[in-house]
């Protein structure tokens, strides 16, 4: 199985993220070692998260995914097998948000502790704070860097020209430069990141690490028709995917994935995979037969015409 560089981090990667979303969640700490394990037994290596990860939930606080994932970096010793990615800035608390230098020295440690490690391999910007200069943030990127607890820093849930100006920054100023972006991105949901982000990217080499990229679940094709919604907790946002747009695009996946002997899932998650500039799309999964069903994108390799005709059902 290939693997990708993340920008020019010198980090390399299967093209397959781990969304650490469902830790603590959806998927209680038994579950969660389970299937970080059997991810880890497939070949794959990165995993992503978040500190806020999973703040959403009733009675949470944030720091449940880095929490599991400590302990079954602890558990296991498996810490120099994985890529581990996690993000800063969305508010945890009132006074604890933000990309100020007081707040991710404040907020790194944190993280550390958490996930019971001395270093982070991908940090990113969860959100664009307006408040702070970019050059206070990317400095103090570049000084964690420099002190080895960070390896290569990403940005999630900027606007093209403030991503673009953090580039110029790091570079008129010697500063670490976001390797990564983190953008929206699945066969529905394209015209955002191929409008503003996918030249940008490209032309700066800069990984791509998708999310959303089975659009809430709409793309694994088990939401077909507004009774269907129920079927889990994210059925809510499925919604707005039932219409003549969506039907066509489950028509191509079925189509394809009837070719290939897979699933729509996996078919949807290898066209995202097969997309010049993305480094690997980001899914998540609650069981480890999930996990296996779409981990095989990896090892799919759709031809010309299959992505084609995708692509075209598709469009926008």
């Amino acid at each position: 199985m290939e693997k990708r560089e993340l920008g020019r981090s010198g980090l390399y990667v299967r093209p397959f993220v781990f969304g650490g979303n469902v830790f603590g969640w959806t998927a209680d700490e038994k579950t969660s070692f389970k299937l970080l394990d059997a991810f880890v037994d497939h070949g794959f290596e990165f995993v992503d998260t978040a500190d806020v990860y999973s703040k959403w939930v009733p009675a949470h606080t944030g720091g449940e995914s880095e929490t599991i994932i400590g302990n079954w970096l602890k558990q296991s010793g498996k810490r120099h097998q994985i890529i581990l990615a996690t993000k800063v800035g969305k508010p945890m608390t009132e006074d604890k948000k933000g990309l100020s230098k007081a707040y991710i020295t404040r907020a790194v440690e944190d993280s550390l502790k958490r996930l019971q490690t001395d270093y982070i391999d991908l940090y990113q910007s969860h959100d664009d704070d307006k408040d702070t200069p970019l050059a206070e943030t990317l400095e103090t990127y570049t000084d964690l860097i420099k002190q080895g607890k960070v390896r290569a820093i990403g940005a999630s849930n900027y606007g093209a020209d403030r991503l673009r100006e953090a580039l110029q920054v790091s570079k008129d100023n010697g500063f670490a430069r976001y390797e990564s972006l983190q953008p929206e991105y699945n066969l529905y949901d394209r015209a955002d990141y191929e409008k503003q982000y996918e030249s940008l990217c490209r032309e700066n080499n800069l990984g791509v690490i998708t999310y959303y990229s089975l659009a809430s679940g709409f793309l694994t094709g088990k939401y077909r028709s507004e009774n269907d919604l129920n079927k889990s907790q994210r059925g809510g946002g499925v919604k707005k995917y039932l219409n003549g747009r969506g039907y066509k695009i489950l028509a191509a996946l079925d189509k394809v994935a009837g070719d290939y002997n897979a699933t729509p899932a996996a078919v949807a998650i290898a066209w995202v995979m097969a997309r010049p500039g993305i480094t690997g799309p980001i899914a998540s999964a609650t069981s480890v037969h999930q996990l296996k069903e779409l981990s095989g994108a990896a090892e799919l390799k759709l031809s010309g015409e299959s992505i084609e005709l995708l692509t075209t059902a598709s469009n926008y």
